[in-house]
Parts: C-alpha cells; sequence; structure tokens
C-alpha cells in the first residue's frame, strides 16, 4: 500500500465534556494537514489540550464536531474496531509512563505489537530494535528492573519494531532526567528519520519542539 502525501488531518475540530459545572470546551475549531515524513511538535500550557488532541488524531477518541482523517481514512467512520485496526497497520507510540507490561521482559514488550498484526516470526528483529537502542544486553530484564530512561528506551524499539508510518509521542521524556531525556531524544529522531516515519510529539519542553520541522501551538483550546 502506498503511503499518501498527507498522512494527518485535522478538519474543524472540536471537543467538549459534560463535568459538574455544564459543557466545557476542551478544543475549538482545529484544522491542520501534516505531511508524510513530515516532524511536527504540538506545544502548549498545561491544561492547552495537548493530550487530548494527541488522542483525538490517533482515533484514541472521537471529537464531538469535526473530524480526523488518519491515512486518508475518516475516523469518525470507523467503529472501535476499525480504528483499533488501522492503528495496528500504521500508527506507533510512545509515552510519558512507557506502559510496558510489567510480567513481559523487554524483548517480549518489543515483540508483542508485531505478534498483535500476526508478525510472529519477529523475534530475531524485536532483538535488533533492543540493539539500536542500546540495550542488547537487557532482552530477558523485567520493567521494574530497567531504569526510566532503559524502559523509554525499550518503549522506543516497541514503537517501532511495526515500522509506522505514523509515531505519536506524548511528553516522552517528561519523566526522564536531562541526560537519560537526551539521549531518548536523539534515538527517538534518529529511528525516525531512518523509518521515514511522520512525527507528531507534545511537549511542554521548547527545546524538543524545536527540533521538529513545524510547531503547532494551542491556547485557549485553539491554535495560536
Amino acid at each position: 500500500m502506498s503511503i499518501p502525501a498527507k498522512v494527518l488531518s485535522a478538519n474543524h475540530l472540536g471537543k467538549e465534556v459534560l463535568s459538574s459545572d455544564g459543557v466545557i470546551s476542551i478544543l475549538h475549531d482545529i484544522c491542520f494537514d501534516i505531511a508524510q515524513g513530515e516532524s511536527v511538535a504540538i506545544t502548549g500550557a498545561s491544561g492547552s489540550g495537548k493530550s487530548t488532541l494527541l488522542g483525538l488524531l490517533a482515533g484514541l477518541d472521537l471529537p464531538s464536531s469535526g473530524n480526523v482523517s488518519l491515512m486518508e481514512q475518516d475516523l469518525n467512520q470507523l467503529n472501535e474496531d476499525g480504528r483499533a485496526k488501522l492503528r495496528a497497520a500504521h500508527v506507533g507510540f510512545v509515552f510519558q509512563s512507557f506502559q510496558l507490561l510489567s510480567h513481559l521482559t523487554a524483548l517480549e514488550n518489543v515483540l508483542l505489537p508485531a505478534q498483535m498484526i500476526g508478525r510472529n516470526e519477529a523475534k530475531e528483529e524485536a532483538i535488533s530494535w533492543l540493539e539500536r537502542v542500546g540495550l542488547q544486553d537487557r532482552l530477558n530484564h523485567f520493567p521494574k528492573t530497567l531504569s526510566g530512561g532503559e524502559q523509554q528506551r525499550v518503549a522506543l524499539a516497541r514503537a517501532f519494531i511495526t515500522r509506522p508510518d505514523i509515531l505519536f509521542a506524548d511528553e516522552p521524556t517528561g519523566s526522564l532526567d536531562e541526560a537519560s531525556g537526551e539521549r531518548v531524544i536523539r534515538l527517538l529522531f534518529e529511528l525516525n528519520q531512518a523509518n521515514q516515519s511522520t512525527l507528531v510529539l507534545v511537549t511542554h519542553d521548547p527545546a524538543l519542539a524545536s527540533r521538529c520541522q513545524r510547531q503547532l501551538h494551542l491556547q485557549g483550546g485553539q491554535l495560536a
């Protein structure tokens, strides 16, 4: 399947939630396109709607108005299973909290996404990805025995094993010290460039955002 030149589009995107105080508008009339291979940072103050927007772009949540097109598929037109299949085929994730499965080794965590799309012979590839992030000596370690920086590097290997067309990263260095964070950032951009993926990341770090080709700044739920 060929990759479309425009891999992601937000079209008049809005998100409202109901609270005890009434309806709260989190996002309002968000419009932008992201091209194949582009790196884009979503920035803004805490509470500006960054993570909410990322969730909508990835189809983890649905908007109150407007729509998201991911790989030329309107996410509003897909049910939950359909969105999950689209993500499995095209999307990788890196989260601030790592989200590794504690009962699986580093190698097993990396293998999991490949197995979920039917690639059961991916062990050598998983080992190769862990070697690329410098964890060849940690294959059989469980997450609790790894440092924060090592856990995030396992998460990077897990995100890239399916060679995603688009990678979403939500504050990928937010839980790390400066040295570990810098190593993860360097790896993230190196792997993303080598894989020719599109990168969309949420960050409050101006230095990290400046390494992306473009920044989308949210202010009060709108693009500033």
